[in-house]
């Protein structure tokens, strides 16, 4: 059975096992392909148990050396902000929640499933009733095809670009939004058609187009992406529904975060680089 501290390293991250959630890095693991931009970006989170409903491993290919396990965490419905705003728009690969490993890796991952399924509670089946999973911190920016969007906190401005926002937008002048006048977000991947980033308000009712709506931003070649646009706008929906600062689960303690990171270094799982980078980065957010 899984202890406290026990780790798994897949493709793009490394699973821990703690006392009361699964610790997840997301850095190059046993195996070299490069980490997917969003999970770069997410650097590290830590997922109570609370916040899952379940958690599956299968078993990809047919016996052969380049076989592979993938174990699976499933957020409860409501839990995670990140997984709200995606509303399964996310391409597998980019699944914060699913690790790959080795075919012989098997046992040690059906192992860690079974620790994990231990210690979910009775409510697992059910919508989580607030958000438990921590998201970025405000203050926020990003850059759209038309806009510039920036996040504080409490509101959400809209700066429009001179070339690239329609003639609507750049007559009605720059926008800002203040959370009590919104309801929701709602974001469409950049990798699909009509990507965008939609506020939606309180009292009015937006165009339907989003390059003519003045609570929406147009993503496009180079703007907008998915690592960039996908944690802002699950940063405003958390803040949406706390009401409160947007940091509602504590982040793990950094001598704690340095002691594991340290263990990892010494086990061979990180490269020099990545745990200079990632010791730095712990200790930047102390």
């Amino acid at each position: 059975m899984c202890r406290m501290g026990d780790v798994l390293a897949g493709n793009h991250a490394v699973w821990e096992f703690d006392s009361d959630s699964v610790l997840i890095r997301f850095a190059r693991g046993i195996r070299t392909p490069r980490t997917p931009r969003l999970l770069h970006a997410l650097g590290a989170r830590r997922i109570p148990f609370e916040a899952l409903s379940g958690v599956t491993v299968n078993a990809t290919g047919s016996g052969g050396k380049r076989d592979a396990v993938v174990l699976h965490a499933v957020p409860r419905t409501g839990a995670d902000p990140l997984m709200e705003a995606a509303a399964g728009q996310l391409r597998a690969v980019c699944d914060p929640y699913r690790l790959v490993l080795p075919g012989d890796r098997s046992a040690q991952a059906a192992e860690f499933a079974d620790a994990v399924r231990a210690r979910l509670g009775p409510d697992a089946a059910e919508p989580a009733e607030r958000f438990l999973v921590q998201v970025p911190q405000p203050p926020l920016q990003l850059k759209a095809y038309d806009a510039r969007l920036g996040f504080d906190g409490s509101a959400v401005t809209f700066h429009w670009s001179r070339t690239g926002a329609t003639s609507t937008k750049w007559k009605a002048g720059d926008q800002r939004y203040p959370l009590s006048a919104l309801t929701g977000v709602e974001w469409s991947s950049p990798e699909g058609p009509g990507g965008h980033l939609r506020l939606l308000r309180r009292d009015a009712t937006g165009d339907p187009r989003p390059d003519h709506d003045l609570a929406a931003a147009v993503f496009g070649v180079g703007y907008g992406a998915v690592h960039e646009s996908l944690p802002f706008a699950a940063a405003v929906l958390a803040a949406l529904r706390s009401r409160t600062p947007v940091a509602s689960v504590p982040a793990a303690r950094t001598d704690e975060r340095l002691h594991h990171l340290s263990e990892l270094y010494s086990a061979g799982l990180l490269t020099d680089a990545e745990y200079a980078t990632l010791r730095d980065r712990f200790a930047a957010e102390a």
